[in-house]
């Protein structure tokens, strides 16, 4: 498509940040004909190289399918539609390909996701910057530390929770809505085969324990642990004696073991701007809400965010018509509230009591509570239905 955007500005739009929700966004701007460019604070190799989460949802595969970004996930992507519980009370899988809207997971670990939308980024002839740390964002102004500042008709904020993009916007006015789930999860990534066929999700007396697959020969681990833990706590015979007592080896068969390639501790956290955007700033990804990994719905938020804006951008560059911005937080925030509301669920469901409860009482009551949520997902089909269309849907 040619380009149909002509100002005086130096880019359409300056998008700060090259994770999912950066290059999407950029990818589909060039797609409407809109200068950008992106300025990335990493070197390249490091924004490449970050493994991440890698279960991307049916309207994810859509948007990326319908603009050219999905050859690697179509060709190298694995089809998932079941998931594992495991607790005390034994094991079950629910097949939720066959439940609510029948739609299922592709999983492609986010770094490879992230190498593909930049070479197309790049193919397109879009303009990177790497190693280009802003320090502040004003009126469509990007001031870069040792380097040139840029300027754009808008600048869209895709650097995270803790970014340049959200700190300008606060201090703007905008209102966040947070909550600590006061979990925090040991990530440990191996160069293991899966062990299981499914996500695993163990629920155990010791605390929470998953298992996700990402390729076939790497396998992403989680371990609930306290706050504050510091991972090189965490051996490798440590991690591997933990993780077999809590998926519960001794009944249900070994995992498949291997070097511990990555350990870092995540604290489950969640927030919500009640304004992503105003003016000529607009936010996408983490930069408008943080999620809990309890439901693997970062990434897809970030595509639901970036595929938005770019319409809005596109409208008001292209034709002049601001509605398409106007309208940004109202087309989001009713599907940022509902997966937050899903995540939130999850995360009930997969962590009891902490070990520092010391109220015996409240411990058996919550313990309780987390059973039977288990248990009416294991029996209800109505339960069934609403996990299914809520842990595949935005």
């Amino acid at each position: 498509m040619g380009k149909r955007f002509n100002s005086g500005a130096r880019t359409g739009v300056v998008i700060v940040g090259a994770g999912p929700a950066g290059l999407v966004l950029g990818n589909l701007l060039l797609d409407h004909g809109i200068d950008c460019v992106i300025l990335e604070r990493r070197e390249r190799k490091a924004v490449e190289g970050r493994a991440r989460a890698g279960f991307l949802a049916a309207h994810s595969v859509r948007v990326l399918t319908q603009h050219g970004l999905a050859e690697g996930l179509l060709t190298r992507g694995r089809s998932h539609r079941t998931c594992l519980f495991r607790s005390e009370q034994g094991e079950f899988t629910l097949d939720y390909g066959q439940l609510g809207r029948g739609e299922v997971h592709t999983v492609y670990p986010q770094q490879e996701l992230v190498r593909d939308l930049l070479a197309e980024y790049l193919r397109r002839g879009g303009e990177i910057r790497f190693d280009a740390e802003v320090e502040e964002i004003s009126e469509g102004r990007v001031r870069v530390r040792d380097g040139a500042d840029v300027t754009g008709r808008y600048v869209a904020g895709c650097d995270g929770h803790r970014g340049v993009g959200r700190a300008a916007l606060a201090a703007l006015g905008t209102r966040t809505a947070r909550r600590d789930h006061g979990v925090s999860w040991l990530a440990v990534l191996v160069a293991a085969p899966p062990s299981l066929a499914a996500v695993g999700y163990a629920l155990h007396a010791r605390g929470f324990a998953g298992h996700m697959a990402r390729t076939d020969t790497v396998t992403r681990y989680y371990l609930q642990c306290p706050r504050g833990t510091d991972p090189a706590d965490w051996s490798e015979d440590r991690i591997w004696t933990e993780l077999a007592t809590r998926l519960r080896t001794a009944e249900f068969g070994p995992l498949k073991d291997g070097p511990v390639l990555e350990t870092a501790v995540v604290d489950l956290r969640s927030d919500v701007l009640d304004r992503p955007g105003t003016g000529r700033l607009w936010l996408a990804g983490d930069a408008a809400g943080l999620i809990s990994p309890s439901a693997a719905k970062g990434a897809n938020l970030a595509v639901l965010q970036a595929e938005r804006l770019a319409e809005a951008f596109a409208r008001v560059l292209n034709h002049d018509d601001d509605s398409g911005l106007a309208r940004y937080a109202a087309d989001c925030l009713p599907r940022v509230w509902r997966a937050h509301e899903f995540s939130h669920w999850m995360s009930t469901l997969l962590h009891g009591p902490s070990a520092e409860d010391t109220d015996e009482a409240e411990a058996r009551y919550g313990r309780a509570l987390q059973y039977a949520r288990l248990d009416s997902l294991r029996t209800s089909r109505t339960h069934q239905d609403f996990f299914a269309e809520n842990y595949t849907g935005i």
